[in-house]
């Protein structure tokens, strides 16, 4: 079952469903196209895992259909594996489009962008990466000169590493490990990035939202979070889920509030590591929002409990965890633990409503680990 995420954490939650009634067959739109894969980094043949745009609004029958994510991958991206780089993709898409570093420049000139030529062949070369806001805008740009798909290069980078004197010492990890614990699948799943895991941001507010199946497992987590730059530069934030049963038929994360950024599966972690772009640099204090998804397909391991690990004290924490009417709990309750592998403690019962569903929204939301466990009639 699906655990906590990690940073001030998240879950998975479903996709809208539902149908519009038929047009006239005349009258019928285009079938919407199916969501882009992004390569995914370290994802192996199962399950897979895709990141997509956020899906279209609703049509004026009340509901949408799909999510219409754009162009299919051009082929070499359809070949794309773990280990194929950035520089990789880049110099197969300038050969496959005939274009030169110099035309290449040249076009990211008239987009506004300036970009040296020994950079760009520093890139083509793997000799660096693009890390700077400048750099990543083109990146982004660089995808539609050479016709790839939103994310196709973005998606191959590293984690951002912050530079400047700002960041030139890392923050203290006290925090961090008070509640993750040392050497935490989180820490290991990040690398040397965890030393600044969303150091310039602090989250206020968070909203979860579960659905359980008739099987008892966990098939979607939606997030909702409010964050505030806590200095001038901010332009991305990580969220680290654990995944625990690997054998899910698939991971679909839907972004609708932020651009995707790199997403990530690690599989001996157990860990989907999730880069959300704000598509620009947030000013000191300035607030944003993310809004997205975590899908998972068919699973064979029945949920037990959800938590939200926070190294932070949280304005509001609200958790919504709805059940199937087929596979109801037999009790539920919340609780509260200074850190992983901590003893509960403020257990309190929580009683489903005529939805199916128990809520919980503590009146204080101290750093640590804020759960909800339910337990399942015996069989």
């Amino acid at each position: 079952m699906p655990k906590p995420p990690h940073g001030t954490p998240a879950h998975h939650a479903p996709r809208p469903q539902g149908t519009s009634p038929t047009p006239p067959a005349a009258a019928q739109p285009p079938p919407p196209r199916a969501p882009r894969s992004i390569p995914i980094t370290g994802a192996p043949p199962r399950p897979r895992v895709r990141a997509a745009a956020p899906p279209p609004p609703p049509t004026e029958h009340g509901t949408s259909i799909a999510t219409a994510a754009g162009t299919a991958p051009s082929p070499h991206l359809a070949q794309t594996t773990a280990g194929t780089s950035f520089a990789t993709v880049f110099r197969e898409a300038l050969r496959q489009r005939g274009l030169t570093l110099e035309r290449v420049r040249e076009r990211l000139e008239a987009r506004g962008i300036r970009i040296s030529l020994a950079t760009l062949s520093y890139w083509q070369r793997g000799r660096s990466q693009p890390e700077r806001p400048q750099s990543l805008r083109a990146v982004d740009e660089l995808e539609s000169i050479l016709a790839l798909p939103t994310g196709a290069l973005r998606s191959l980078l590293g984690p951002h590493r912050p530079r400047g004197r700002t960041t030139a010492e890392p923050q203290d990890l006290t925090a961090s490990q008070r509640v993750f614990g040392e050497n935490s699948a989180v820490e290991r799943a990040l690398g040397a990035a965890f030393a600044h895991f969303n150091e310039d941001l602090h989250t206020l507010v968070i909203h979860e939202t579960l659905r359980l199946d008739e099987h008892r497992c966990i098939r979607s987590t939606a997030v909702h979070q409010v964050l505030r730059a806590t200095r001038t530069g901010a332009s991305r934030f990580t969220v680290v889920h654990s995944i625990d049963d690997t054998t899910a038929e698939s991971i679909d994360v839907v972004i609708r509030c932020g651009k995707p950024g790199t997403v990530r599966f690690v599989p001996e972690l157990r860990s989907l590591v999730i880069e959300i772009l704000f598509g620009r640099e947030l000013t000191r204090n300035e607030t944003a929002m993310i809004d997205y998804e975590i899908l998972l397909g068919p699973s064979q391991l029945p949920s037990t409990h959800h938590e939200r690990r926070t190294r932070i004290n949280l304005r509001e924490y609200l958790l919504h965890v709805y059940f199937h009417p087929k596979a109801l709990p037999v009790t539920c309750h919340r609780y509260y633990r200074e850190q992983i592998g901590a003893a509960q403690r403020s257990s309190r019962r929580i009683a489903l409503d005529i939805s199916h569903s128990a809520h919980m929204l503590p009146t204080r939301c101290p750093a640590g680990v804020h759960g909800m466990a339910w337990d399942w009639p015996t069989p």
